[in-house]
């Protein structure tokens, strides 16, 4: 038995998030995957489904693929984890040992999965290893484009600021979310989880250049829409319509209605995930 550690890449903008998904009917336009499955559900366009169907095709055998961030419809990453076991059979021949090694598996896999996806890296972890509780922290980034026209070019990937955007202040209000705190108020409603406490190592606001803000957050972990309410946040505060002394209420009080808009996961993107 070997287990295997991807790092891999994608362009969330054509799927409907990360984890698999079924519905009984697609009337809204959402993009499906072939074959409908046997109990006549249709099987929407996931990451973690394409990358499952290329991995299953190479290796020949069913195996359940474990991702570390469940990220959603719309949402980019550049340092997604992801898992599987492999159990070869000298018999079929299928499955992959280890002894085939990782690069000629990782091109495999890659010659099978479109061209929004992309697996970075492979290597055997321990079998115990599990993407999502074995995760020590994880950074995102949300970045805005400030110029007056909305872009062209890589619009898929920021999200268009339309009022200008002062950064300083929100630098201040970034730095306001460094540390442990209740994320009661920057989190979705039904988010699921047990506590809404979580950790910010480091959360900041730069200018990587003339045309686009980013924003830079990393932390033990992260609650359903945070980093997008955090940006929302950030961004009404850059255009003066949400002070400081309102940011920290909104931390002290976990009103949600104190904190910022949800921003569109167009500008977010998972850029690592790291572990022991």
């Amino acid at each position: 038995m070997h287990r295997y550690k991807l790092t891999l890449e994608y362009d969330g903008t054509e799927f409907h998030g990360w984890q698999k998904q079924f519905r009984t009917e697609c009337t809204d336009g959402a993009r499906i995957l072939e074959p409908i499955s046997d109990d006549e559900r249709l099987e929407l366009r996931t990451v973690q489904s394409v990358l499952e169907r290329a991995v299953r095709g190479v290796i020949r055998e069913p195996i359940e693929l474990m991702g570390a961030s469940r990220t959603d419809a719309g949402v980019h990453a550049r340092g997604q984890v992801a898992a599987f076991t492999s159990n070869p059979s000298e018999e079929t021949g299928s499955g992959w040992p280890l002894s085939r090694g990782v690069e000629p598996l990782r091109r495999a896999i890659n010659s099978r999965l479109p061209g929004d996806v992309l697996v970075r890296s492979i290597e055997p972890v321990d079998a115990g290893f599990d993407p999502i509780s074995g995760a020590l922290s994880k950074g995102y980034s949300y970045t805005f484009h400030t110029g007056a026209d909305r872009p062209v070019f890589g619009r898929r990937f920021v999200t268009h600021a339309q009022h200008e955007l002062d950064p300083a202040p929100m630098r201040e209000a970034a730095a306001l979310l460094v540390g442990e705190h209740d994320f009661a108020g920057f989190c979705a409603a039904g988010h699921g989880r047990a506590t809404t406490v979580r950790t910010i190592f480091a959360c900041d606001v730069s200018a990587p250049d003339a045309s686009n803000l980013r924003l830079n957050v990393s932390g033990n972990g992260f609650l359903w829409n945070m980093v997008r309410i955090i940006a929302g946040t950030l961004y009404d505060v850059g255009r003066g319509r949400i002070e400081l002394d309102r940011v920290r209420e909104a931390l002290t009080t976990g009103d949600r209605r104190l904190a910022g808009t949800t921003l569109g996961p167009e500008g977010l993107c998972l850029e690592w995930i790291r572990y022991e």
